[in-house]
């Protein structure tokens, strides 16, 4: 197909939208910026929902069966204040993950006054997706499930109930450190529990039961070490993603590289921002309350599928 000195590849056959059919680009980018961005699927709310609850057992757990009850006061008070800041972090970045959009191409805007004004040059190949009927940028790709186009598109979380991508990384990141980190201080917190007990009163190291007290510490143990486990390999080959400017469906593609790598701490500072800084580690950079009211009063969720 010509159109306007460049040729248009599709990967199925689908045609433009109709000319008359109008498209201001500006205009969708700007009422996508001031939408909430959510995806309502059924399985991924579910996971999100069931990691909210593990995280919060957890911190039940730690706060009323392990430390409250113990007669060290300043090991208490240490310990609880470190898992419940880590645990709040953890939430968070979970939140800024789910509720950020990750890159999402704007739909329909394969026209032809907007290829006009992308000032191509002759003979430059542009790619449209099929489904969504946009003009895909480098490193894009198509997720099913949020039925959009998303830039550097690492992969769908379920648990976050997002796409992971150019905008939401960071976040993602966050979430699986901090979650990790407090997976390790509760599996720590449990060792500690279980020798203070076995070497003592089993009545006087829990306000529980002693049954009620091992059944909740062997399921906290349990969840702790999968999710240090999970989450701990996710760290990493993210951080291995970024540090080599690849993608996690890049990598399984094998697709050899069009683009100019940022390699190691180039491409940290792309996806954290700036210079090394707390703020890297903070899920609240860039926050701002007011704007996210303002967002919801005006549009809503961006998605009602």
């Amino acid at each position: 197909m010509q159109s306007s000195g460049h040729r248009f590849r599709d990967v199925e056959h689908h045609p433009l939208l109709a000319e008359n059919d109008s498209y201001d680009s500006s205009s969708s980018e700007a009422d996508m910026a001031e939408r909430v961005w959510f995806i309502r699927d059924g399985c991924g709310m579910v996971c999100a929902i069931m990691t909210w609850l593990l995280v919060v057992y957890a911190d039940f757990v730690v706060t009323f069966v392990m430390l409250l009850p113990s007669k060290d006061f300043w090991y208490s008070v240490i310990n609880g204040v470190l898992f419940n800041c880590l645990a709040v972090l953890a939430l968070s970045s979970h939140l800024r993950t789910m509720l950020t959009d990750p890159g999402a191409v704007p739909k329909g805007n394969a026209t032809k006054e907007y290829m006009d004004n992308l000032q191509l040059k002759p003979g430059e190949v542009i790619y449209k997706c099929p489904k969504c009927c946009s003009i895909k940028p480098e490193r894009a790709h198509h997720c099913s499930i949020c039925k959009r186009c998303i830039r550097k598109m690492d992969h769908h979380c379920p648990w976050v109930n997002n796409c992971v991508g150019e905008k939401n990384q960071r976040f993602f990141v966050l979430f699986t450190m901090y979650i990790a980190l407090i997976s390790a201080h509760a599996l720590i917190l449990c060792g500690f529990q279980f020798f203070s007990c076995v070497r003592g009163q089993w009545t006087e190291c829990s306000d529980f039961s002693p049954p009620v007290t091992v059944i909740l510490m062997i399921f906290l143990c349990l969840e702790g070490f999968l999710f240090l486990t999970f989450t701990a390999v996710m760290f990493g080959t993210q951080i291995h993603s970024i540090c080599n400017d690849e993608t996690e469906i890049e990598r399984l593609k094998s697709e050899k590289p069009t683009w100019e790598r940022r390699l190691r701490w180039e491409g940290m500072k792309s996806v954290f921002g700036g210079q090394p800084s707390l703020l890297w580690i903070s899920p609240f950079a860039g926050f701002q309350i007011r704007r996210l009211l303002l967002r919801a009063k005006k549009g809503g969720a961006e998605f009602s599928v």
